[in-house]
C-alpha cells in the first residue's frame, strides 16, 4: 500500500531547551491501523499535535498524501481528522448541528446523507436532536469521532479515544475503527490500554522521551520478542529455590508454591524436559504445569525500561 503519512526527522524543542520530539521518523501506509504506546510525557500527544498543525515543529518535515503540513497546510489538514483527549464540546448545541458545523469548518458543502451515515455508524442517530449536555461521557466521545469524520478525512488520529470509557463501549469503538479501515481510512491511535493495541493494530510503535524506540508489525514483534513462561505448581511450599535447580532461569511465585521458568520460544531446545526431570529429582512433587505467552504489555514495559536504563 502507498504511504499516506510521512514523518522525517521531526523535532520539537521548547524555549527552555526541553525536547518533546527527537528526530522522529515514521512512514504510515494507507488503510493501516497503527498504535502508539508510551508512558505519560513520552511525546505521543506532541507528535499528533505537530502533524495536525496545532504545534509548530522545530525542524523536520511531515507530509500527508504528498502535501507538506507547512507549505501546503490547507490541503494537508483537509485530509486529517483528529479526536483529542479532552472532551471540548458546546454543551447546549444539538448533536447533529455540532457535526454539521465541523463539516462546514473545512469548507465542505452541506451533505445531510453523509452526516446521517456517520451518526448512524456511531449509534448517535437517535441522539441527533439531543443537546450535548444530555449525553453520557461515552456518547460525547462518539460525537468527537463524528466531528473528526464530518469532512471525510483519509487519516484519523485518535488520542486516547477510550480513556474513561467502559469496556463494552471500548469494544464498540474498536469495531468502528475496523469499519473505517474497510473504507480505506488510515488510523493512528495513542492508548494506555495495551489490549487495545493487541486487538486492532496492524503495527505497534513504542515512543518514550520523544524518541521512537521501534515500529513493527504487531504479530512479528510478539513473535520476535515474546517469551513463554512455564509455571510449575508444587504441592510443597518453598522458601528458596533448591541449589540443584539454581542453574535454571527460575523465580519463586505464588508465595513459594510455584516455580516460574522463562524460556525463549525460538531456541532449539526449551529445557523444559530436563527441568521437570530435575524438579522430580529434587524431591518436589508437581501439582500442575501451566504455560503462557508474553503479552504486548510485557514487551512494552521491557522496551521502556531498557530505554530508561540506556538514558541513565
Amino acid at each position: 500500500m502507498p504511504t499516506i503519512l510521512s514523518i522525517k526527522n521531526l523535532r520539537k524543542a521548547y524555549a527552555g531547551g526541553f525536547e518533546a520530539l527527537k528526530n522522529v521518523s515514521l512512514d504510515i501506509e494507507e488503510g493501516e491501523i497503527i498504535a502508539l504506546l508510551g508512558p505519560n510525557g513520552a511525546g505521543k500527544t506532541t507528535l499528533i499535535s505537530t502533524v495536525c498543525g496545532i504545534t509548530m515543529p522545530t525542524s523536520g518535515t511531515v507530509s500527508v498524501a504528498g502535501h507538506d503540513i507547512l507549505t501546503d497546510y490547507r490541503a494537508a489538514r483537509s485530509l486529517i481528522g483528529l479526536v483529542p483527549q479532552e472532551i471540548a464540546l458546546e454543551p447546549f448545541e444539538k448533536v447533529i448541528n455540532t457535526v454539521r458545523f465541523s463539516r462546514g469548518l473545512f469548507g465542505k458543502g452541506r451533505k445531510d446523507a453523509a452526516v446521517e451515515d456517520i451518526l448512524k455508524r456511531l449509534s448517535l442517530w437517535d441522539k441527533r436532536d439531543n443537546q450535548i449536555r444530555e449525553l453520557s461521557g461515552g456518547m460525547k466521545r462518539r460525537v468527537l469521532i463524528a466531528k473528526a469524520l464530518a469532512h471525510e478525512p483519509r487519516v484519523l488520529f485518535l488520542d486516547e479515544p477510550t480513556a474513561g470509557v467502559d469496556v463494552e463501549l471500548r469494544k464498540d469503538m474498536w469495531q468502528i475503527v475496523e469499519q473505517l479501515r474497510a473504507d480505506g481510512v488510515t488510523t493512528i491511535l495513542t492508548t494506555h490500554y495495551i489490549e487495545e493495541a493487541e486487538a486492532i493494530a496492524d503495527r505497534v510503535g513504542v515512543i518514550n522521551k520523544g524518541e521512537i524506540l521501534l515500529v513493527e508489525d504487531k504479530d512479528k514483534l510478539m513473535a520476535r520478542m515474546g517469551r513463554k513462561q512455564l509455571d510449575v505448581q508444587l504441592t510443597t511450599q518453598l522458601s528458596a529455590i533448591p541449589e540443584t535447580l539454581s542453574h535454571y532461569d527460575l523465580a519463586l511465585g505464588n508465595d513459594g508454591w510455584t516455580l516460574v521458568y522463562s524460556y525463549d520460544t525460538k531456541s532449539e531446545r526449551t529445557g523444559i524436559t530436563m527441568l521437570l526431570t530435575d524438579v522430580a529429582g529434587a524431591g518436589l512433587q508437581l501439582k500442575d504445569v501451566v504455560t503462557r505467552q508474553s503479552s504486548l504489555e510485557d514487551i512494552f514495559v521491557s522496551l521502556v525500561q531498557d530505554s530508561q536504563g540506556d538514558a541513565a
